[in-house]
């Protein structure tokens, strides 16, 4: 299996309400061999690698066409020291019904894909360069 990642400049939200730093968006397309194979959301807040950022990954049919009735999503959280499988109410995108239906972390931690949510982990934490520089891996001039 050969993942490869769309990488796309990050959207920058409104400064936090406590730290008065922006929030930071990923969305991120990922093949496998070729095919639609996932999509990641990444959010974290500038200048803050010590707080954890808040992820979903959504595993499925990505084809042209597909519906989110077949995919489905895992919350996550993701710090310095790993990842962290979450509620689904701890997501801010449990409601977004284009992922499909997120799993509640019991549920997700028996699912069958959940190896693959880690094997994307692993690799957001290796490539992802915007992700990486917030958790101070490279300069954070090397933007995705």
């Amino acid at each position: 299996m050969a993942l490869s990642i769309e990488f796309e400049e990050p959207s920058l939200g409104a400064p936090c309400e406590c730290c008065g730093n922006r929030t930071v968006h990923l969305i991120r397309f990922v093949s496998n061999d070729g095919d639609a194979h996932a999509v990641y959301y990444v959010r974290f807040t500038e200048g803050l690698p010590e707080t954890p950022a808040v992820a979903a990954v959504s595993l499925g049919d990505w084809e042209e066409g597909s519906t989110p009735s077949q995919r489905t999503a895992f919350a996550l959280e993701l710090r310095a020291d790993g990842v962290r499988v979450c509620n689904a109410d701890e997501s801010p995108w449990h409601e977004t019904n284009i992922l499909g239906r997120m799993l509640d972390r019991d549920e997700a931690l028996a699912h069958p894909l959940i190896k693959e949510v880690f094997h994307i982990t692993d690799h957001i934490y290796l490539e992802d360069s915007s992700f990486m520089a917030h958790m101070n891996r490279q300069p954070s001039s090397d933007a995705s």
